[in-house]
């Protein structure tokens, strides 16, 4: 029997691996050119009802429901196309297959991530981020609830937990206690809603970039979780 880690590095995907809030912006425009604005301000109206519904954004849903709602417009079926090919790899953040990669020598890397169960995986294939974690990838619905699954997937003794979500963050530690190491990377625009920040208690950790990472020593990291 392989022996349990000491420290496995869970790593978010949306803007703390990889920039969601640029992949937006082109699927804004993109949605504007081909169908103008009313229907695009439609299309995420739509989208955010089903993230209420559903408890994870779902852009292919969206795109499903906005055809029901009356655009049998042709050009709609290509839209699929355009967020399943949509080069992700483009938009990985600066240093973050690096970070991947400096880390990997302290603890195995993994992936764990909201989402749906076709998109969300696509983006993390096409992105080369599950290359880069060989393949450990858990995408769940309300990850900050599956952390039981997350252990027996992948048993250590301390976890390292990278996003940009301050409430995700909060809510892990809670369960976990000193066992996890918070680190709240300051990236997109969850990262900035002061209200929402500013109610919660600080993560062990926060970096400015996904890169900074690579500047703490897994000491320093494991002892933080104690703070």
């Amino acid at each position: 029997m392989a022996a349990i880690p000491q420290t496995v590095f869970l790593f978010d995907v949306d803007n703390t691996l990889l920039d969601n809030d640029g992949v937006r912006a082109d699927l804004a425009a993109h949605l504007v050119a081909e169908f103008g604005p009313v229907a695009a301000e439609r299309y995420w109206t739509l989208l955010e009802a089903l993230r209420l519904e559903l408890g994870y954004v779902d852009y292919l849903g969206a795109l499903q429901r906005l055809r029901l709602d009356g655009l049998n417009d042709p050009r709609l079926l290509r839209m699929s196309s355009f967020l399943i090919d949509y080069p992700f790899a483009d938009r990985i953040y600066p240093g973050a297959l690096e970070t991947l990669a400096h880390v990997r020598r302290w603890g195995p890397t993994v992936i764990l991530s909201d989402g749906d169960v076709v998109f969300q995986p696509r983006k993390v294939q096409r992105s080369g981020l599950w290359q880069a974690v060989e393949g450990r990838v858990l995408i769940y619905i309300h990850k900050e609830l599956m952390l039981d699954d997350l252990q027996r997937c992948h048993p250590a003794q301390h976890y390292v937990m990278v996003d940009d979500k301050l409430r995700i963050l909060t809510a892990m530690k809670a369960a976990l206690g000193s066992r996890l190491t918070t680190v709240f990377v300051r990236q997109g625009h969850y990262a900035f809603e002061r209200d929402v920040v500013d109610a919660l208690p600080p993560a062990d950790v926060t970096i400015e970039a996904i890169g900074d990472l690579m500047h703490c020593e897994l000491a320093a990291l494991e002892a933080a979780s104690t703070h």
